[in-house]
């Protein structure tokens, strides 16, 4: 019974946690209705984006804040589709015949879901901070230029072709490609969104720019405009559950799904940074990875695109005062009102205007101050967001997405290598060392502390050994290595601190490391030395900084004394 109750204790926490509270509730529901509405030009959009029929936005827009909002640790951050993940499925499914494109997105979305909740299960929600801002921002630049290089032949009411979005926006201005009446009604809703932007309309800005463009074709007879319906049938309600059809699965439809889920969750963990919670609890990166896997596995189910901490929904939210989860979860259930009432007329929406909604709102992600600011940091951030400009405007979102993981790590390795700093240390009395630029050679007959800035793991370890003092040449030189803080060290460090005790050892002298954690102390007693004649003295930390290098300097000294030649100077 013990065993139960112990059990029980989660499941009972989280009822606690999404147990709506009478004084919030009114408002959480007040709040949701606004992001609703704003979801249905947004959801609309991003499945535009994708290439399917724009009601399959609306279901994951229903079904992604509430499957979602139940399990977040971010209270605020309302889980919808995203422009960002739109763009990323859609890569992934572009090879994929249009009739069959529904039921792939289906399977696609469960299976970024899936990779999602194993991410906060196996908690690598730490793993986010080492993707570089450099890295990000040339991503979601590229992303926003790409979205919107995509959308302009729908803007222009265009049948373009090309391999990527760049060739596809040029072929829109060969003779004949434009469509008049298309382009005025997207150029129409470009022009509300922005007039409408500074004005109390804004938050409706989306809906007007569908509406009135699309309501003036209507009244001008311009019946050669394309129609969401003529994308496929609207359904009336919402729909059932379906299970996804497994003979869809192939490696690119696999390796789109990791994509999507890489975006989503490094997009949703600065989301949640963004809007923290009310009460002061702190957000879990590795539940709110979770969250999302939840929030895209239930927007599979019911035919949707996938989903991720909206930026934008989310700041939506914080301003229409929502105060708990029950906001996002009511943003969600007022979609369900809003198809059962009106998906018919969603149909009757001009796919120009949904164009223009996807370019204005890509135009306003983009951050060129930003931008400015990483391009005049130094070489290594100008190529980190150049390079991955480049490979999100010119590939796959998976080829980019890889590029951008491997440069981080690249840019971090380079970084910790070209950062380490040796110098040395000279007891000036009462306990305190002076630091002085370490010397090129070391001297005979002396004892030489050195110490350490920067990591010493992999390329750390090489630039290491590059820029200790030569032995050669001098007589019995002994070196004191200072460690403190290192409570990790890896293989090829432990080669270095090899080679340069075979040196010492060669010109009759002796290496000893000092300030050693203990951990770390024990993995270099175990460590087999056969390239030294003499072993490495290791002299494990105190809790007096300082302690074990001067007993460290203390032998050293006395190696080096006892092997001065007699009447010698040095």
């Amino acid at each position: 019974m013990a065993g139960h109750r112990v059990s029980a204790r989660p499941l009972l926490r989280w009822l606690r946690s999404i147990r709506p509270e009478g004084r919030n509730l009114r408002a959480d529901v007040i709040a949701g209705l606004p992001g609703a509405i704003s979801s249905v030009p947004n959801g609309m959009a991003s499945a535009a984006l994708i290439g399917v029929n724009p009601i399959h936005g609306l279901y994951a827009s229903f079904a992604g804040p509430v499957a979602g909002g139940f399990a977040t640790s971010s209270q605020l951050m309302v889980i919808t589709t995203t422009t960002a993940g739109a763009l990323a499925a859609g890569s992934a499914l572009e090879g994929v015949d249009p009739a069959d494109r529904p039921q792939a997105l289906l399977l696609l979305t469960i299976i970024a879901g899936l990779v999602m909740i194993l991410a906060g299960i196996a908690r690598l929600g730490r793993y986010t901070r080492f993707v570089s801002h450099s890295v990000m921002t040339g991503f979601l630049t590229g992303i926003s230029v790409n979205i919107i290089l995509s959308q302009l032949p729908s803007l222009a009411g265009a049948k373009a072709t090309g391999d990527v979005a760049l060739t596809r926006a040029m072929d829109i201005f060969h003779p004949g490609q434009v469509d008049l009446a298309s382009l005025l009604a997207g150029l129409a809703a470009l022009a509300i969104l922005v007039g409408l932007s500074r004005t109390p309309l804004a938050r409706v800005s989306a809906l007007v720019a569908l509406a009135v463009p699309t309501a003036g074709l209507a009244l001008a007879g311009a019946d050669q405009v394309t129609l969401v319906k003529d994308t496929g049938e609207i359904p009336r309600g919402i729909p059932l559950p379906q299970l996804p059809d497994l003979g869809q699965l192939s490696v690119s439809l696999i390796t789109g799904a990791l994509a999507v889920a890489a975006i989503v969750l490094v997009q949703g963990s600065g989301v949640a940074d963004a809007a923290p919670n009310r009460d002061g609890t702190p957000s879990d990166a590795n539940r709110d990875f979770v969250a999302q896997g939840i929030g895209n596995a239930a927007a599979g189910f019911f035919r949707g695109l996938p989903v991720g901490g909206s930026v934008g929904q989310t700041s939506l939210n914080q301003t229409v005062g929502g105060r708990s989860r029950w906001a996002a979860i009511c943003s969600g259930l007022w979609m369900i009102a809003i198809l059962l009432a009106f998906s018919q007329v969603i149909g009757l929406v001009a796919m120009p205007t949904l164009a223009a909604v996807l370019i204005y709102a890509a135009a306003k992600s983009l951050r060129p101050r930003e931008l400015v600011s990483i391009l005049r940091t130094g070489p290594t951030s100008q190529i980190a967001v150049v390079t991955t400009f480049c490979a999100t405007l010119f590939l796959p979102i998976a080829a980019a997405v890889g590029i951008g993981v491997s440069l981080s790590l690249l840019l971090q390795l380079n970084q910790e290598a070209s950062d380490l700093k040796v110098v040395q240390l000279s007891p000036i009395g009462d306990g305190r060392w002076s630091e002085h630029p370490a010397p090129a050679k070391l001297p005979s007959y002396r004892a030489t502390v050195l110490d350490v800035y920067g990591s010493l793991l992999y390329a750390g370890s090489r630039t290491l050994q590059a820029k200790l003092p030569d032995p050669a040449g001098a007589d019995a030189p002994t070196v004191v290595l200072r460690m403190r803080g290192r409570t990790a060290i890896g293989a090829t460090f432990v080669k270095v601190v090899d080679d340069y005790a075979a040196a010492l050892s060669a010109v009759d002298g002796r290496l000893y490391l000092s300030g050693v954690d203990h951990a770390v102390a024990e993995l270099l007693r175990r460590t087999d030395r056969p390239g030294a004649s003499e072993p490495v003295g290791v002299f494990e930390a105190t809790e007096v900084v300082g302690e074990s290098t001067t007993q460290a300097l203390l032998e050293a000294e006395a190696w080096a004394v006892r092997r001065r030649p007699p009447n010698s100077d040095q």
